[in-house]
């Protein structure tokens, strides 16, 4: 029996439970000691292979089809530093909760640790990154391998996918010779399920899961408080749960809360509801709208949302009740003033709160329960049935009107803006972009202009980024990713620093014929930082943060095979973006800007709301 025999029946089982698993796409690397792994996975039927030439773009480009498809994607790499560039990618998945199946090849133990070439120690390569590490022993003709093989498929898949997903490690080592021969009649007489896989394409092992949910009484507990909560907030951070946005908008229409939607909510675009707050971003800036403005409890969903003003804001609120609901059992709480972890899906929660309330709001409530007042504290009831609901309209009205305001404010100073503003690119995007289509936006500056200038209520325009390390590197990557998976138009809007750091990444457009638009915000450097401290020591600033490069990015736009345009004026933003869109492929509109000039256009800004806010508010603007 040959060596080549046993590889092939060994790795052909595993790839082949892979896909009986879930498995559909797996983007692949060159290299000698995957071929194996490489060439099986070629010639499965069922699975899609992306050739990618760059380890680190390669990861985060299963990252980001993963985070379109909202399923298992595996990524393929030979032994050594190859393995090694995952690592950004891993981190990303594992904090941003993406399903990842990481393969790394590897040397046998007997050329492990005695110099062999490329070889290095690859066991528990991604330390705590990774949800779950394993490695598969050497291919030999055994069926109780094959079965450990088939059934660490199925697991992978499934650990991956599970709540809270996330990428597991798989480290596959491999002998010599490396390509593999057909091993028909290898194992006669054994178990077909085990050689040939289970019939009708059955997996070895099916796994069942449900979602998590609370105990009945703690779910009357909760919607007592909350019908009760006369000013009560929900936070919605990034998430990837579709069915949440209307689930959270229909608790919200019942508790007659406001919803402050991060933009990687997916709660922004699916509904015009009043009650979803979108500019809070900037009005939270404002101290007399935080004081204006206190919950007497908030209900978040979801990751930390990206705003640092509403960070603040729930710093300056500690008396307020916060609760968390997670789904993953996580442990989302960078304030540090949680109440409560209520473990249990959210979409289950929200629904089966509302039914809770309106069956309560039928029925009556038969006994005491506390009503939280409108400056924190509580007080018992005195046995009488308690109002189910104690819905202030006044509270959510008072939001809304807040937040109309903010908007009017940054519209009207958009008319009078004709030069480049990297915050304008989003509210031109909002209207030039058809219902369907997505927005990647960039690390630093461009999510941060997407949560504060992007309106779309009722659009159906989905916003995505990388917010678990939130990291520039991978995005160009990411988002060609979430082009594979995607049939309708994809646009990236990214810094150029971020670009610089992925331009490897644009090969995968070349390679696969992916459409994407970038929209590149040039300004020569890192932006976020003027921003920042730093911007206040300008002996060193440049040098160590504002790190002007004078690169031009058209030659290697070219090179992959990319249209490029500079604009210069909003007409002509316009009129590229949308034949971008129209005409597919990949396409860079870049738009050049001045970091010091975007500094003082965006309190050009904040001066404008302040004012606006003052008759909001029913006050004396502060000038």
């Amino acid at each position: 029996v040959s060596m080549q025999q046993v590889t092939h029946l060994v790795v052909g089982a595993f790839v082949d439970e892979l896909s009986r698993a879930g498995l559909r796409h797996v983007v692949v690397c060159p290299g000698s000691r995957s071929t194996p792994l490489a060439m099986l996975f070629a010639s499965h039927p069922s699975i899609r292979l992306w050739m990618q030439l760059d380890e680190r773009s390669a990861a985060f480009f299963a990252l980001g089809l993963a985070k379109q498809l909202r399923q298992a994607v595996a990524v393929v790499c030979t032994s050594g530093t190859a393995a090694g560039n995952f690592y950004p990618a891993v981190i990303e998945a594992r904090y941003a909760r993406v399903p990842l199946v990481v393969l790394t090849a590897d040397r046998p133990p007997e050329l492990r640790d005695v110099g062999a070439s490329q070889t290095i120690d690859q066991i528990h390569l991604y330390g705590t990154r990774v949800k779950w590490f394993s490695e598969l022993p050497v291919p030999e003709a055994s069926q109780d391998l094959l079965r450990y093989v088939r059934t660490s498929a199925a697991r992978a898949v499934t650990t991956a996918q599970s709540d809270p997903a996330g990428p597991v490690h798989l480290n596959v080592p491999l002998r010599e010779p490396l390509v593999p021969l057909p091993s028909a009649d290898l194992l006669p007489g054994a178990d077909p399920a085990v050689t040939v896989g289970r019939s009708s394409a059955q997996p070895y092992v099916t796994v069942s899961s449900g979602r998590r949910t609370i105990e009945t009484p703690d779910l009357c507990r909760f919607s007592r408080e909350f019908a009760q909560t006369r000013q009560g907030l929900i936070i919605v951070g990034p998430q990837d749960e579709p069915e949440l946005a209307l689930a959270v908008i229909s608790l919200a229409e019942r508790l007659g809360w406001p919803v402050l939607a991060d933009p990687l909510s997916l709660v922004r675009g699916e509904t015009a509801s009043d009650l979803v707050i979108d500019a809070y971003d900037a009005f939270l800036r404002d101290s007399r709208v935080v004081g204006a403005l206190a919950p007497d409890l908030v209900l978040r969903f979801g990751a930390m949302p990206v705003s640092k003003p509403l960070l603040q804001f729930l710093q300056n609120h500690r008396t307020s009740r916060q609760l968390v609901v997670d789904g993953g059992a996580g442990w989302n709480d960078p304030t540090l003033q949680t109440a409560e972890m209520i473990y249990a899906d959210p979409v289950w929660f929200c629904c089966a709160l509302v039914e809770s309330i309106a069956r309560n709001s039928v029925e009556g409530t038969t006994e005491s329960s506390p009503t939280r007042s409108s400056n924190g504290s509580t007080a018992t009831g005195d046995g009488a049935k308690p109002t189910v609901s104690a819905r202030d309209i006044s509270w959510s009205r008072r939001w809304e009107r807040i937040n109309g305001s903010t908007r009017r404010a940054i519209d009207r100073v958009f008319e009078t803006f004709d030069e480049p503003f990297e915050g304008k690119v989003f509210a031109e995007l909002a209207k030039l972009l058809p219902d369907g289509a997505t927005i990647f936006a960039g690390n630093s500056m461009p999510v941060r202009d997407l949560d504060t200038f992007f309106a779309a209520k009722g659009r159906r325009i989905k916003l995505l980024g990388n917010r678990g390390a939130s990291g520039i590197d991978g995005v160009v990557s990411s988002a060609l990713g979430v082009s594979a998976g995607s049939r309708e138009p994809v646009l990236l809007v990214i810094g150029d620093l971020s670009f610089y750091h992925d331009l490897n990444g644009l090969f995968a457009a070349k390679r696969h014929d992916l459409s994407l638009t970038i929209v590149l915000l040039n300004n020569d450097g890192g932006g976020i930082f003027s921003f920042l401290p730093q911007a206040e020591y300008p002996e060193h600033f440049e040098k160590l943060f504002g790190t002007p490069h004078g690169l031009e990015f058209r030659p290697v736009i070219e090179m992959y095979g990319g249209r490029y345009q500079n604009v210069v004026c909003w007409p002509d933003f316009r009129a590229a973006v949308q034949a971008s869109v129209a005409e597919g492929g990949l396409s860079v509109v870049e738009l050049k800007t001045d970091r010091a000039e975007n500094v003082t256009q965006h309190r050009l800004i904040w001066r404008a709301v302040a004012e606006a806010l003052g008759d909001a508010l029913g006050q004396t603007a502060v000038r």
